[in-house]
């Protein structure tokens, strides 16, 4: 399954507009479009426009859209380059906005390069104990991936003492294939490390979302070596390390997020 059929995506008669329906589906837990989605449709949209693979992307959030609503996503061309374009997309539903992404996609040939970020030393996905799913998840977007924990505190040791900043989450979405959408969707598991951090059951809604491709490869699992870097003012800021199972560095995700406690019940209708 490639990126536009797992999110939905539909292309229009005009080549630099697409559809983008919400379902429950493609939700997170407040019900509404969980925001990589809308990162990740963009994202395949601005490739599928340019012709050429994403080199980083940045989408801000601003405000929030429901099922059944559907997001129109216009990309713009910025500047047309002859190895590199940046590029522009908004996604609106009706007259209001609900993000903006600001990208640069395109290849170069460079003899040269390397990774220095370390990767952490956990076990292997099989021998980490899954992440259970959260009720209120039933049916949303979490219920599309399998996540296992490999260096964290289960959801039921908190609260607890404040962590090191430092969790990582093996996961995958089965049959979706590895790709740059793909990792916008994982990568906005940032906030994810919140609670670790914090020793409390919290999370937080993402401000913005930054995906960095590094390479891309084949791989089942990816290892989300997620590092918070501080939380502040009721605002938590952090990055994820997004690695392939051969230890190849897929990209790296950044985020800031407004910090919340988690609410015990089900989100309102």
């Amino acid at each position: 399954m490639d990126a536009a059929q797992f999110l939905g995506l539909e292309p229009t008669d005009e080549p630099h507009r697409w559809r983008l329906p919400v379902r429950q589906d493609i939700t997170s837990g407040l019900g509404a479009l969980f925001g990589g989605v809308g990162l990740a449709a963009a994202v395949e949209a601005m490739e599928q426009h340019t012709g050429r693979p994403l080199v980083w992307a940045t989408a801000q959030y601003l405000s929030f859209a429901r099922p059944p609503s559907v997001v129109d996503i216009e990309v713009v061309d910025a500047a047309v380059g002859h190895k590199t374009s940046q590029v522009r997309a908004t996604g609106h539903v009706e007259d209001l906005e609900i993000f903006t992404v600001n990208a640069a996609v395109g290849s170069r040939d460079f003899r040269a390069e390397g990774t220095w970020a370390e990767r952490p030393d956990v076990p292997r996905p099989e021998d980490c104990p899954a992440r259970p799913l959260d009720e209120r998840m039933k049916g949303r977007l979490a219920s599309r991936w399998e996540m296992r924990m490999a260096k964290g505190r289960a959801m039921d040791e908190l609260p607890g003492p404040p962590g090191d900043g430092r969790t990582a989450f093996w996961a995958r979405i089965p049959d979706l294939r590895i790709s740059a959408p793909t990792l916008s969707i994982l990568g906005d598991m940032v906030p994810a490390g919140i609670s670790q951090s914090l020793g409390m059951r919290a999370g937080g809604n993402s401000l913005d979302n930054t995906i960095r491709v590094v390479k891309l490869v084949p791989t089942d699992w990816v290892l989300l070596d997620v590092r918070i870097h501080a939380v502040a003012n009721g605002f938590g800021h952090g990055l994820a390390h997004i690695w392939a199972e051969d230890g190849t560095l897929l990209a790296t995700a950044s985020q800031s997020a407004v910090v919340r406690a988690f609410r015990e019940e089900p989100p309102r209708a």
